[in-house]
């Protein structure tokens, strides 16, 4: 069988002809990664023989095998973003394997004039993401102590029978609960409507769960922003003061990029699709 095409991103190709493709190690771990020139756009590619790296293999890897999993996806992270430290670069989801090197440049083709409005908006920007964190139960003490409401429940029950007194407190925990889940949305959605009207585009995203994130505390709030590179620095100041306004231990903001562009390219997230889930 022939090879089949692994796509890790697209640059423009007059970019391409000013900086060398740096040795990087293909999704095989054997081969190397090289360009396919497309017009005016080059695919960095590299080929995987197609009996080890067919659709039905790759299925069954991404549900049986949890180590090639990890393996192949850190692989594909770290070879985008030292793609993206070289180039205007658009990056492609994990494991995009085409067929043949002809169906790889019917897509391109057809969606030309897509990436070419999409390099020139990546060229002036950043990708950014805001995650924050909070710890649980310290924003629970805070929110008994604080609320005057709850405080009055708390002094008339102590004038309860014992009998009542379990369901009265059963009644404040769950005000207390709602609270919670309100003072986590306000307190994300507030720093986000501060920082939005700095990007050009934004996305809020799913919360992780902590095994995803091997944290104690909860993320409350997920988010990426694409940023002009002459308002980064507005943008990381506009955090950094709002994070010191809160002067307390509830909250973790964390502020990290300039990351690939995976949000913020229509064609990563729709038109290119993937060999793996598409056969």
């Amino acid at each position: 069988m022939s090879n089949l095409i692994y796509l890790y991103g697209l640059v423009p190709t007059e970019e391409m002809e000013k900086e060398s493709l740096s040795n990087l190690t293909g999704f095989d771990g054997t081969s190397s990664i090289y360009s396919l020139p497309i017009g005016d756009i080059t695919a960095i590619v590299c080929a995987l023989p197609a009996d080890d790296y067919n659709a039905a293999t790759i299925e069954s890897k991404l549900n049986q095998d949890m180590e090639w999993l990890q393996n192949k996806a850190f692989h594909h992270h770290e070879t985008i973003t030292a793609l993206h430290q070289q180039y205007t670069f658009i990056p492609l989801k994990f494991c995009t394997i085409y067929e043949d090197t002809a169906n790889l440049y019917e897509t391109i083709r057809s969606n030309e004039k897509q990436l070419t409005d999409s390099f020139q908006t990546l060229h002036a920007s950043e990708e950014w993401t805001l995650k924050i964190y909070c710890n649980e139960q310290k924003l629970r003490e805070s929110i008994k102590e604080s609320d005057p409401e709850i405080e009055k429940q708390k002094e008339e029950i102590t004038k309860l029978p014992r009998g009542r007194q379990f369901f009265e407190k059963k009644k404040i925990d769950s005000l207390v609960g709602k609270q919670l889940d309100q003072e986590k949305d306000r307190f994300g959605e507030t720093l986000h409507r501060l920082v939005k009207d700095v990007a050009t585009n934004y996305t809020v995203k799913k919360n992780w769960n902590k095994d995803m994130t091997g944290l104690k505390e909860e993320m409350v709030w997920n988010s990426a922003y694409l940023v002009p590179k002459e308002k980064v620095e507005n943008f990381i100041n506009i955090i950094l003061r709002f994070e010191k306004e809160q002067a307390d231990t509830v909250w973790r903001i964390e502020a990290t990029g300039p990351w690939p562009a995976y949000h913020f390219s229509d064609f990563s997230q729709s038109e290119a699709k993937s060999y793996a889930n598409n056969s």
